[in-house]
């Protein structure tokens, strides 16, 4: 009988649930609240950095907090929710078990938000046996095993001269209104993956349902996992959005997937982070942005790509430029922590080409091993051409430059409108690897007429 109860999969989450549950109810006292700043006393050295804090309010709900500092003989926490109702002597509870999650197969297809609590109106998630914290640390770098074969995205201009391996980190760089969202639609739904893990962070409320109705679709939610924390959210919730998308991730990829991670936008957790340093009592460095801005950066984006085992995390992330300037401290740190870089521009957006990406400035980091050795070449030419045109593009806007001056010049005026057809792509067209190489090379073979 107690073997028979043992096996039944209610009896196991139950007793999980009695495992969180603490011995003891340790607590102390809101004595101040400044802003989003909750300052408890009591009994300090129980509390943790990182740490749950449960606020209790009126009408016995509570208001979930984290541990962000200490200053004395005070535990400095800030709020996952609403600070209504929270007023000085409120108690305090210290939660042991906390800042994780259990996830399931049968997650696919549901939208969360940054609990880890469904959103989409759906049931109850159903938990998994083993727990997932939300902050883990990237797997060693003497373990890791190495990229993997190039990886199909569906995007022309992406899979040509920014070829992208399975298990590689790319970072898409554009200002607001780009086409940033698009271009994340069509690589959810057409790139060559198992599983999708998508974060919206600090995303406008208004865009959640387009995106995930328009642009992602039924067959694009139906293997993926949507993750939300929408910019009116605190900035813990916001922070926590991009953890727990990381999080999915890393439980699919320990199933052996392979793994599709996306999270739009990191300028937005960079922000998040930002306040809750300054909350803190961090001084702000270049733009305000905080010393453990620079330091959580890194440890998010570390934890993608290949694991130890054979699943990986390809790992797309949006960076929003501020000003279009690709040069801000986010970006900048960014690009030196990812495999690449797509570059996508709003000048190019402004004359109709979509997705608006400069593939001159775009870099993948394992070209030209991702690219297949007999279209290498033709990538080559293709970005000499394009390069020649970019030089010249004012001169010959302007009517300045005379027809037969220099053959390189005469011959990138006729490819460029192929060229620019080649790299313009509709949100429902996908295109593989080998059908971009070998349209490339009929483009640059093309008789002169």
């Amino acid at each position: 009988m107690k073997e028979s109860l043992r096996s039944d999969g209610k009896f196991a989450a139950a007793r999980r649930a009695l495992d969180d549950i603490d011995d003891i109810d340790v607590y102390g006292r809101v004595v101040a609240v400044r802003g989003l700043l909750i300052e408890i006393a009591g009994p300090v050295g129980a509390m943790r950095l990182g740490g749950r804090i449960e606020i209790d309010i009126d009408g016995g709900a509570n208001v979930p907090c984290e541990v962000i500092g200490f200053e004395g003989d005070r535990a400095l926490a800030m709020p996952f929710g609403n600070l209504d109702g929270v007023r000085r002597g409120c108690a305090a509870h210290v939660r042991r078990a906390a800042g994780s999650v259990r996830p399931d197969p049968a997650w696919l297809g549901r939208v969360v938000d940054a609990l880890g609590r469904p959103v989409d109106g759906g049931p109850p998630l159903q938990e998994g046996g083993l727990a997932y914290p939300f902050r883990a640390e990237p797997p060693p770098a003497h373990a890791r095993r190495r990229v993997g074969g190039p990886l199909d995205l569906g995007v022309r201009a992406l899979n040509t001269f920014a070829t992208c391996c399975a298990g590689q980190r790319m970072g898409i760089f554009a200002g607001s209104g780009v086409g940033k969202s698009v271009l994340l639609s069509m690589l959810a739904r057409y790139t060559a993956a198992d599983v999708a893990v998508i974060g919206l962070v600090g995303e406008r409320g208004r865009e959640v349902q387009e995106f995930l109705q328009d642009d992602l679709g039924a067959e694009g939610l139906a293997r993926s996992v949507v993750v939300v924390a929408t910019s009116d959210e605190p900035a813990l919730m916001r922070r926590n959005a991009a953890y727990l998308t990381l999080t999915l991730a890393e439980y699919f990829r320990d199933q052996g997937k392979s793994v599709l991670c996306m999270i739009d936008s990191i300028t937005r957790f960079a922000m998040a982070q930002r306040d809750i340093g300054l909350a803190g009592g961090e001084p702000p460095t270049a733009k305000g942005y905080t010393p453990t801005v620079f330091s959580e950066l890194p440890r998010l984006l570390e934890r993608a790509g290949p694991g130890t085992g054979d699943g990986t995390i390809t790992g797309l992330f949006t960076v929003l430029v501020e000003g279009d300037d690709h040069n801000e401290p986010v970006a900048d740190a960014v690009r030196g922590i990812l495999d690449g870089h797509i570059v996508m521009e709003r000048t190019i957006a402004e004359r109709g080409r979509y997705p608006a990406i400069n593939v001159l400035k775009s870099v993948s980091r394992t070209m030209p091993k991702s690219c297949d050795p007999e279209f290498w070449p033709v990538v080559q030419r293709a970005r000499q051409v394009l390069a020649t045109y970019s030089d010249m593009e004012e001169l010959i806007r302007l009517g300045a430059y005379r027809p037969g001056s220099s053959p390189e010049v005469d011959e990138a005026i006729r490819l460029n409108p192929e060229l620019e057809s080649f790299l313009g792509q509709g949100k429902e067209e996908s295109t593989s690897i080998r059908h971009g190489y070998r349209r490339l090379a009929q483009i640059l073979s093309a008789p002169q007429t």
